[in-house]
């Protein structure tokens, strides 16, 4: 009889999402393209799992290159879904990979605009028509005396303070009642709906879920296909580090630098509330999919960014309960070290083997390795300066060393240490070349 769910090992969960990623309910276009898709997932199944597979996998840093390599720009592909799917349908058919690259973090131009987004500027909105990115737009989106409406509520916090505050076209959501307030004349709290300003939001919220809808099938058509081709797609979800939710999104850096002074209880407070909700939203997030991992970016636990005691105290031990809940569902947590992390790397190696993945970004690769390498699949970290300045040799030679260095044993992914957005793109065949003839494992 066949075990249900909840009887199973965190061991056994994982291994049931490496069988539904090798076996997707998709039609192959061939044999062929089934049978490569099955050697490239099993490829990575294996560096997950830190065994040696049949050669080192690569990731290529691809980020926004596909839209400038087809000779149009990110703000174009931003508004018109046909030509971001062409740009990436190109870049797929002209760079083999280990999966596919896809534009699904290339989120609709139309859905910024509605939402008047505050918390990022966008080409064409704050940034010229020809950025190549978008910024994240700091600021205390959350004052130090408003701890305890967070704790109190968060959902009342979120939807009535905070949503305000970083999409204009929430503004009116100020004059809503809380949920929680509804007891046997619910009409008394619905009033201010009749207000034209929230009616007009409402309005809004419905037509963002019209583009949504309509981005949404372009982005799982173009999934289908390239996975039908035999490419796979690393399924899940994103989250942050509880810290970095309230440092980032919330208090911004020096608000969050300043409380962990001035008010370091309330902070431990809200890291708990916060954890509790990464923990349900990125465990929902990853089984509507079926999901296999986990992307988690970290933004303030770098070296430099707060000493050994504060990340010991406030920064780590939130992030590992997200993670172990992760891996208790058989999920493995994949960690952007973004900065280096040099300093960090002998007090988080806390997981069971072939649990967590590492990608690190400027962290020495060695080090890392030794750290690491015996429980942790590591990724990393050719540096984006060489990727967009470069010769190919010189990156050619770059990925050997890394690849002698980090590949013994298995668990190693050649990847960049952060996305390129423009740059050579014979650099990264280079990063491709150097996996197939330095990365192969004899046996």
């Amino acid at each position: 009889m066949e075990k249900k769910w909840e009887d199973m090992t965190p061991e056994e969960k994982k291994q049931q999402r490496f069988r539904w990623w090798l076996e997707p309910d998709i039609e192959f276009v061939s044999q062929e393209a089934k049978q490569a898709f099955k050697a490239r997932a099993r490829r990575l199944i294996d560096v997950y799992q830190v065994k040696e597979p049949d050669r080192v996998p690569v990731s290529l840093p691809v980020g926004n290159m596909p839209a400038y390599l087809d000779g149009t720009d990110l703000h174009t592909v931003m508004y018109d879904h046909d030509r971001l799917i062409k740009a990436w349908e190109r870049f797929n058919r002209e760079f083999e990979m280990d999966t596919f690259s896809s534009p699904a973090l290339v989120l609709p131009g139309r859905v910024y605009d509605l939402l008047d987004c505050k918390l990022y500027q966008w080409p064409g909105h704050g940034l010229p028509d020809n950025a190549t990115g978008i910024q994240f737009v700091e600021g205390e989106y959350m004052k130090p005396d408003e701890y305890d409406l967070l704790l109190k509520n968060p959902s009342d916090f979120w939807q009535r303070v905070y949503m305000p505050r970083v999409f204009g076209a929430f503004e009116s959501f100020r004059y809503l009642q809380p949920y929680t307030s509804i007891i046997e004349l619910p009409a008394v709290n619905f009033i201010p709906y009749s207000r034209p300003d929230v009616q007009a939001t409402m309005q809004r919220l419905i037509d963002i879920g019209q583009a949504l809808a309509v981005w949404s099938e372009v982005i799982g058509d173009f999934s289908r296909r390239a996975m039908a081709s035999g490419f796979p797609m690393l399924r899940g979800a994103m989250a942050k580090a509880p810290f970095d939710t309230l440092g980032d999104t919330l208090r911004g850096t020096q608000g969050i630098i300043m409380d962990m002074y001035r008010q370091p209880d309330k902070l431990l407070e809200a890291l708990e509330v916060i954890t509790k909700l990464t923990i349900d939203a990125a465990l929902a997030s990853a089984n509507a999919s079926r999901g296999l991992m986990v992307f988690f970016p970290l933004h303030k636990g770098a070296d430099g960014w707060m000493s050994r005691k504060q990340f010991e105290t406030f920064y780590w031990p939130s992030l590992k309960r997200v993670v172990n809940a992760l891996v208790n569902e058989g999920i493995i947590a994949t960690l952007f070290a973004e900065g280096s992390y040099e300093t960090r790397l002998d007090s988080v190696n806390e997981f069971p083997r072939g649990a967590v993945a590492w990608m690190f970004d400027k962290t020495d690769m060695a080090k890392a390795k030794k750290a690491l390498g015996d429980k942790c699949c590591i990724s990393g970290n050719v540096p984006t300066s060489m990727l967009v300045t470069g010769q190919p040799a010189e990156v050619k030679a770059y990925c050997r060393q890394l690849i002698e260095t980090c590949g013994k044993g298995g668990g190693y992914i050649l990847s960049g240490g952060a996305n390129i957005d423009n740059g050579n793109p014979e650099n990264l065949r280079a990063m491709m070349a150097a996996a197939r003839e330095y990365g192969v494992y004899r046996k």
